[in-house]
């Protein structure tokens, strides 16, 4: 069985094929499914399918890139996380490939979700991208560590993903790394300890090889699983394994 630890099933193009999303995900031994916010607009959306749905997950943040949308607090986003359904705080973090200028202001709301995730005691979603630096710093200045989380979509070095390991996150493959280019992600893949190791399809985003450019859904997320397999040279019911236990120990050990 597999899960996917990151997916955007509430977005239009998922919602309009939701029952064959649903049925891919059986058909593909995907047993459970994280549905993770970028915004407190849509969050009721992802709210209802965690309450509709036993096997889906929700989360509660805002992301990076959404510099228009209503600035969380620490306190709601406290009280969004107390539901039973909501198991992560995010997805949060920097990103300084979209946005450019003073992104002051997404440091400070990235202050905001660590914080928040420290006091409700629930683990981040953390993404990053070219901002690896500042993101390990701020991690570290916050006390990140102390409550944990997982890296999204990873695509930065071996380095990286050692540091964010050393405190005490996880790392997430999505469909690049079956991208024939994603040489050094593959490295990654293949070093860091497997009891580290998350799978997710970011979906409807980054479809894997061999859907790669098509819209992307959670039953996918084996294909994932499959090219870290070929890549460690293990079995599939390996990683199959490992994944989900390592979701269920970072996401579901205080699970109410």
């Amino acid at each position: 069985m597999f899960i996917d630890s990151h997916c955007h099933i509430n977005f239009p193009e998922l919602t309009k094929i939701f029952d064959e999303v649903l049925a891919n995900m059986s058909q593909n031994e995907v047993s459970h499914a994280l549905c993770v916010s970028v915004n407190l607009e849509n969050f009721h959306q992802i709210q209802l399918l965690a309450e509709q749905y036993e096997h889906i997950y929700a989360s509660v943040g805002v992301h990076p890139d959404h510099e228009s949308d209503t600035e969380p607090t620490q306190a709601l986003l406290i009280q969004l996380a107390r539901h039973p359904k909501v198991i992560a705080i995010g997805e949060t973090g920097l990103d300084y490939f979209r946005l450019k200028g003073d992104l002051e202001w997404q440091r400070a709301r990235f202050r905001t979700h660590i914080r928040a995730a420290r006091e409700c005691r629930k683990p981040l979603i953390i993404h990053t991208r070219e901002a690896a630096l500042d993101t390990l710093r701020l991690m570290a200045e916050e006390g990140a560590a102390e409550i944990g989380g997982v890296m999204h979509c990873f695509t930065e070095s071996l380095e990286v993903a050692l540091a964010a390991i050393e405190m005490n996150f996880y790392i997430s493959f999505s469909g690049i790394v079956t991208f024939k280019n994603a040489v050094l992600l593959k490295e990654v893949a293949r070093h860091i300890p497997l009891e580290r190791i998350l799978i997710e399809t970011d979906s409807p985003y980054l479809a894997p090889v061999p859907h790669r450019g098509k819209l992307n859904q959670p039953a996918y997320v084996k294909h994932v699983a499959e090219e870290i397999a070929k890549l460690r040279g293990i079995s599939l019911s390996e990683i199959g394994r490992a994944t989900t236990e390592n979701f269920r120990r970072l996401f579901l050990s205080t699970y109410i």
